[in-house]
């Protein structure tokens, strides 16, 4: 206990620094040194970033929780951001009910794997009735059904090299999350949602993402394939589905 609280008191103050000019190359080092520089740590908001970022990695344990309502609190309007997507191989599979869709998981683990929607209903079922905030104000409270991304993790054998999944949608877009949330009991890939087994198409059909502990956005939607890496700089075009030159964090807690 004394040398996390070393450690932790270290890296505290190493990043109090960030506020002085003359303390950034060594809160930089600390950060680094502990893992808690976020991908997004490059431009003029770096330095916002990778304070946020490692205080909350720092100030709130691994295990902490998001907050869970009872059935009487989940709202009776979910709102949607955007139709489902509009490709022909969605669509097919839309109609065939899912049936032959695959998540493929790859990347650094031991048993790359392809999942059909019957195996992730295999796995033990997990419900949470969690707030959904999206960034753009609006928000709502929803039961979501499905299996928690650890059970998954654990199957394939990520690779305790990992520091990243990334998450990619039949809409091209895509999405990040640390081994921290990934690994964290609320995360989910949902299934269902409010009572129903099939999740609805403007919600994510077959499976979305769900992490409760950010915003809306980190929760992709349309998923098709999960990759464990460690690290995002090559995946795709920025850092997620969500350009930060609109003003949006990789990291999304709250």
């Amino acid at each position: 206990m004394s040398r996390l609280l070393t450690r932790r008191r270290l890296i505290t103050t190493g990043l109090s620094a960030l506020a002085g000019a003359s303390g950034l190359a060594a809160a930089a080092r600390l950060t680094d040194r502990y893992g808690l520089i976020p991908p997004d740590h490059g431009g003029i908001y770096g330095a916002g970033e990778t304070l946020t970022y490692a205080a909350q990695r720092l100030l709130t344990s691994r295990g902490s929780l998001a907050r869970e309502f009872g059935p009487n609190e989940i709202s009776t309007v979910a709102p949607v951001n955007g139709p489902p997507p509009a490709s022909l191989d969605y669509r097919q599979l839309l109609a065939r009910r899912f049936g032959d869709w695959r998540l493929e998981v790859d990347g650094l683990v031991s048993r790359p794997s392809s999942f059909s929607l019957a195996d992730l209903q295999g796995f033990p079922v997990s419900r949470q009735i969690t707030h959904q905030a999206c960034e753009e104000g609006w928000s709502f409270i929803a039961e979501w059904i499905g299996v928690r991304l650890s059970e998954v993790l654990t199957a394939v054998g990520a690779s305790p090299r990992a520091k990243y999944v990334v998450f990619f949608a039949f809409d091209d877009l895509w999405e990040s999350i640390d081994m921290s949330d990934a690994w964290h009991p609320q995360t989910l890939l949902a299934y269902g949602m409010n009572g129903v087994a099939a999740l609805p198409p403007p919600h994510g059909a077959p499976v979305r993402l769900r992490v409760p502990r950010q915003l809306g956005y980190k929760s992709l939607k349309y998923l098709t394939q999960i990759s464990v890496v460690d690290s995002v700089k090559d995946i795709g075009e920025g850092l997620g589905s969500i350009s930060p030159e609109l003003g949006y964090s990789w990291y999304a807690g709250i």
